[in-house]
């Protein structure tokens, strides 16, 4: 309750400042999640009624996830990702130029590439459309809850967001 002008008349309001999160320990644990691999032109609202079997479950989705925008944070389809380059970078050649350079980490996991001048020997020249799309297919792995648990989930958000 909320008495905006000091008036004495008090009206129920929304705290726009309280903030759920989901539990550290809860997101480790493996047992309670399913790894999922989003497909081109899914949106957090298909996957939900695929998984949990209806589209209001989507925030459940994001919120495991740490998605907060789905602009952004959520892998665009091909259509969108030719439009957002569009927009971007321009023209072909300006998607094609050389966004930074590379070379395979030398020791630990040699399969990541690590970013490094292009006067270091055996750098590669990654263009700014190879770069995009990879930040792109980086964000199609997720973790979906088993829906064993999504009832207990459910429960207890609802539990902090009024608490």
């Amino acid at each position: 309750m909320y008495d905006p002008d000091g008036s004495g008349t008090a009206k129920l309001v929304t705290n726009i400042m309280k903030r759920v999160r989901v539990r550290a320990n809860m997101v480790k644990e493996f047992a309670m999640l399913d790894p999922y691999d989003i497909q081109d032109g899914e949106s957090p609202e298909i996957v939900a009624d695929r998984h949990h079997g209806a589209t209001q479950y989507h925030w459940v989705i994001m919120l495991m996830n740490n998605i907060r925008d789905p602009q952004h944070d959520w892998p665009k389809s091909i259509r969108q990702m030719q439009l957002y380059l569009g927009i971007k970078y321009g023209s072909s050649i300006q998607q094609n130029a050389t966004h930074h350079y590379e070379v395979a980490q030398s020791s630990g996991d040699t399969t990541i590439n690590i970013e490094v001048p292009s006067t270091h020997s055996g750098a590669v020249a990654v263009s700014n459309y190879t770069y995009e799309h990879t930040l792109n297919e980086e964000k199609r792995s997720i973790d979906l809850l088993r829906n064993q648990y999504l009832g207990g989930f459910v429960s207890e958000f609802e539990n902090e967001i009024q608490g």
